[in-house]
This record gives C-alpha cells, structure tokens and sequence, in this order.
C-alpha cells in the first residue's frame, strides 16, 4: 500500500458529538441572512459564478475587507472568464500585486484558458469538474458549488474546522487532513439542495471571522449557537479547537540594494519558477553585506557608484520563510562614466511611473519604496 495512503487509514478520525449537526445546521441561515444585512460584501450582492470563483481564490490567506479594493479592482479590468483567459502574464501579476501567493492568480488564469476551451466560457455546476481545474481544491470547488449553483456540498476550511470543533468539544487535530476529511463527511449527509447551502457556508466563515475567532477569547454571548454548544456549555472554548504546532519557518537574510541612476531604478526578474516566480525585484543578495561587501559587489560588476547609504531593516514573512532584510540604497553615475561587465545581472530601469502601473513587484521588496530618492511622490499612492 502507498505509504502516504495508509498513514492516512492509520489516522482515521472520529468526530464526536455529530447527532448535533443537524441542529447547528438550523440555527445558521437566518443568524447569517441578518449578519448579510450588517457585512456588505461585493460579491454577495452579484454571486455569479465568475465573482463567487474569484472571490473564494482572493480569500484564500486573506481577510475579507482586505480583499474588496483588489477584488473590484480586479473586476473592472478583467470583468469576465474570456477576459481573463486572454489576459497577459504582466497584467495579471500587477492586478494581483499586494495579494500574495502569486500562484494564484496564474492558476485563476490557466483554469479561465481550459473552462474558454472546455466549457465554452461558463464554470461547470459540477464539484468533480470544478475540482479539476487548476487552483482549485476541494474546498474552493464545494465554496463555489453551493453558493453560485447551490449544490449540496459542505466547504470546510479553518472557520468551519473550529466552530464545529468548539460546538461537539473535538479534540482532533484540525491541522490533520484526517480531521477535515472526517468533519466533510460527517456535515455532507445533512447539507441541502438550493441557496440555503451556500448560505450555510457563507454563516461558518461569518461565524468565524467575527465570533467564534481563532485568538483571543471568542464572542459566545453573540453566538447563534451557544445554546447547543459543548465546549461553551464546559467552558473549554478557548482551550479548543486542537492544533498541532507548524514546521519551524527557515530564516534567510537578505540584503537589498536600491540602485538608482538619472531618476531610474533597477529591476530585476526573478526565475520562472520557486518563490514569487516571475515577479520583479530590487537587486538582493544573500546574507547581511556591509558597506565594503556591497561595494566590493559594485566593483565587481563595474559600477561607479556617487554615495551609499544604509537602509533600515526589514522582515518579511512567508508560509515557510522568514526573510530578514538589510538594505543599501546607491547612487550609480551615469552608464557614460561606468563600464559595466559582461557577467553582470541584466536590469531594467524604470521611472517611478513605471514601476507603479508596468511592474508587479511582492509585497518583500515593498518596504524599500519610500527609500528611492525623488522618486516617493511617484511610486504607489
């Protein structure tokens, strides 16, 4: 047997307490159709297919309000699935820039591109096809199922893993695929057919996003569902849900250089592939360089340099890294006063404009902005 597959079985999950699910399932819609009233979100209000996949792929790793501007932002350039299929890789990462996990857009892109040419342009009502698409799990495919085509079909997501983990009193480890699988299975028999099963779901990611939260201690005098739960009713809340802790993120240090010449900024493309593939940057290296380590890279490239200046430090979170940053911001002469070496990087030079409409660059390298002299009134509003 598949080693990963039977560590599964090994795993298998019971979740207790699920004669409660149908119950909790009751209190929910007309507790999330006056929450609805409260908490205007664009894409509730036009739940077309196109905005509910859209919506559900921005969520991912974000907050909601967060989510709005690039959302209507997003729709206003690409308002359709033919728009976004033909859309270039430029302004799609540029729409996408301050959103993070960068792989997303470009599967939102790939999945447009085989639904034009599957699907004649339409997502399909059906959760096997939508899972089948690029970018899109089983909880995207169930999300966008039940609430623009109103399958019958539970989306599990964290909001989902504790609310339900605090209202049965589960110890499971929601962090185990084992513990998602089991709360999918044990909701899905109870789930119905129509708008109230997008609805269901959009009442457990509201539930979670403004009572049952993950820190802090939860809002249970506000809860639909205080009555019937047992972690309330036993005043374990907070110790609940159960999660194992994460892998320990690897620490890279990093040092940018803001290189700057007659009012322009060098960029540089990262790889096609890894971490923010695609996506430009300011120049970095690796390590913490001090002032004589930059300028003995600066020699080596055959640069002539006007002034360096140390820039603060920065720290830039990934899932699974950590980026400490350092930085040096260089005034370059004039390309007639330096000879630069063959091996030296290939860079663009952009103006301030430039970078603010042309180049999407990650949220890491955004801390250095305000840093490029003259250049702060042009450079992202």
């Amino acid at each position: 047997m598949n080693h990963r597959k039977d560590l599964i079985v090994r795993q298998k999950i019971t979740i207790p307490h699920t004669e409660l699910i149908p119950a909790l399932l009751q209190e929910l819609p007309q507790w999330y159709r006056q929450q609805a009233e409260q908490r205007e979100l664009p894409w509730r209000s036009s739940p077309t297919p196109y905005h509910t996949w859209l919506s559900e792929i921005m969520l991912q790793q974000t907050r909601a309000q967060a989510v709005i501007p690039y959302y209507e932002r997003f729709l206003n350039a690409l308002p359709d699935i033919q728009s976004l299929a033909s859309c270039d890789e430029e302004q799609l990462m540029k729409l996408w820039q301050g959103l993070g996990y960068y792989s997303r857009g470009r599967n939102l892109k790939k999945a447009a591109v085989e639904i034009q040419q599957k699907y004649q342009g339409k997502l399909p009502a059906d959760f096997d096809l939508l899972l089948a698409l690029p970018g899109i799990g089983r909880y995207t495919a169930s999300a966008i199922g039940s609430i623009a085509f109103g399958l019958p079909l539970p989306a599990v997501d964290g909001n989902v893993l504790r609310v339900l983990s605090r209202a049965l009193a589960s110890l499971a480890d929601i962090a185990a695929p084992a513990t998602k699988k089991a709360l999918e299975e044990a909701l899905a028999p109870h789930y119905p057919q129509g708008k109230i099963a997008g609805e269901l779901n959009q009442a457990f990611m509201d539930l979670g996003a403004t009572l049952c939260l993950p820190k802090g201690k939860p809002h249970c005098a506000h809860c639909p569902l205080k009555k019937l739960c047992l972690a309330h009713a036993e005043g374990i809340e907070q110790q609940l849900p159960c999660k194992s802790s994460p892998r320990q993120r690897r620490i890279e240090q990093r040092t940018v250089l803001l290189l700057t010449m007659q009012g322009r900024v060098a960029l540089h493309q990262r790889p096609a592939r890894g971490l923010l593939a695609g996506l430009w940057e300011f120049p970095n290296l690796s390590g913490k360089l001090v002032k004589e380590d930059v300028e003995t890279w600066l020699k080596r490239q055959g640069y002539t340099w006007l002034n360096i200046r140390p820039l603060p430090a920065a720290k830039h979170i990934f899932s699974h890294i950590e980026w400490q940053l350092s930085g040096w911001q260089i005034k370059l002469a004039s390309s007639s006063g330096s000879t630069v070496a063959e091996e030296a990087p290939p860079f663009v030079w952009a103006t301030g404009q430039e970078l603010a409409e042309k180049y999407s660059m990650p949220s890491a390298f955004q801390y250095y902005l305000a840093e490029i002299p003259s250049e702060k009134q042009d450079l992202y509003q």
